[in-house]
């Protein structure tokens, strides 16, 4: 073992296995070992490489494997499945887990800081919440539906729904107005916990350097700034801007061959909660935009004027360009005029 140069882990709850390979790519050990022995195990090993799938308890083990000296490389699933050999097993697993990590092309996920994951926690939370009440209000929509009470999508028209549960106590069965009432109660109840959660990004958000800088670009705010916190890796990670926005997925889906390219609809591969922060907040520039004009001549025009759907890439190209160079937003009407 002492030629060990990689070294696979399958993650599980109680029962781990492990792959070992030389620099040759030969198998050093196969090993089976209990939840428990995993870090003994590894403080017994040389330095070398650990490999990991990236998943929910992936962090916490490369924190702890860091401490002990090793280099922690955490890989997206998608990219391990084409290593493993035909059955699939714990075993084949760990192997194709070190196969992978050896590449020298491989893309890795960064390991997380316990911040990070703690500030997830509470993005992921409220976007959990937001999804309940959604349920709730299209829910009762539905019901009263069914009983001739007709009103618009969207939490802004509650109000319309509770007055026309009040006002139709005698025309309806009391048991509809019963229901109702505890369907206004839970949508009460689940606004009141968004809000509190939306209290505590906005004072996160005002607590780091990087985060106050993010809102000053028009479309980012509070919680979006928290979710570039949380769930992007060091702007350092990437060489350009371009490829902070590929990771992202904002950008077109190829299909070339033959010297051609063919760019096709946004590809929508990459961090989804970023993204989708991103295309609300340049949505609301663009009406933003176009109900006030933008300033004739300046970027913002222009790009108005050829791919308004642009302008999220846009963001997360400046995005980058923020966080890298450690400046505020610059107004894009006076800096492409």
């Amino acid at each position: 073992m002492n030629n060990v140069t990689i070294i696979g882990i399958d993650l599980a709850k109680r029962v781990f296995h492990a792959h070992g390979a030389h620099a040759d790519g030969g198998v050093a050990f196969r090993k089976r070992m209990a939840r428990s022995q995993v870090l003994p195990f590894l403080a017994r090993q040389p330095t070398c490489v650990v490999a990991m799938e990236a998943c929910a308890s992936a962090h916490e083990w490369g924190r702890a494997i860091r401490e002990l000296g090793h280099e922690v490389r955490l890989i997206p699933p998608s990219y391990v499945k084409p290593y493993v050999k035909r059955q699939k097993n714990d075993t084949a697993d760990a192997e194709a887990i070190a196969e992978a990590g050896s590449r020298p092309t491989m893309r890795f996920v960064a390991v997380k800081t316990e911040e990070q994951q703690a500030r997830s926690m509470v993005f992921r939370t409220r976007d959990l919440l937001v999804r309940q009440r959604t349920r709730l209000i299209n829910a009762l929509r539905g019901h009263l539906a069914e009983h001739g009470v007709i009103a618009p999508q969207g939490p802004a028209h509650l109000k319309t729904l509770a007055a026309a549960i009040d006002a139709a106590e005698s025309t309806m069965p009391q048991l509809v107005v019963d229901v109702g009432r505890v369907y206004l109660e839970q949508v009460d109840r689940l606004s009141c916990e968004v809000a509190e959660l939306e209290k505590i990004l906005r004072r996160e958000a005002q607590c780091g350097e990087d985060t106050r800088r993010l809102q000053t670009m028009p479309g980012v705010g509070p919680i979006t700034a928290m979710a570039v916190e949380a769930f992007a890796p060091p702007m350092s990670t990437f060489k350009r801007g371009r490829d902070f926005a590929a990771w992202l997925g904002l950008v077109p889906i190829q299909h070339s061959t033959g010297g051609k390219q063919q760019l096709g609809r946004t590809s929508k591969m990459g961090q989804r909660d970023i993204r989708r922060l991103l295309i609300i907040g340049a949505m609301s520039v663009i009406q933003w935009a176009s109900r006030r004009s933008a300033r004739p001549g300046s970027w913002l025009a222009r790009m108005l004027d050829r791919k308004p759907l642009m302008l999220a890439n846009k963001m997360a190209r400046s995005v980058w360009a923020m966080l890298t160079k450690k400046e505020d937003y610059r107004d894009l009407g006076s800096a492409a005029a």
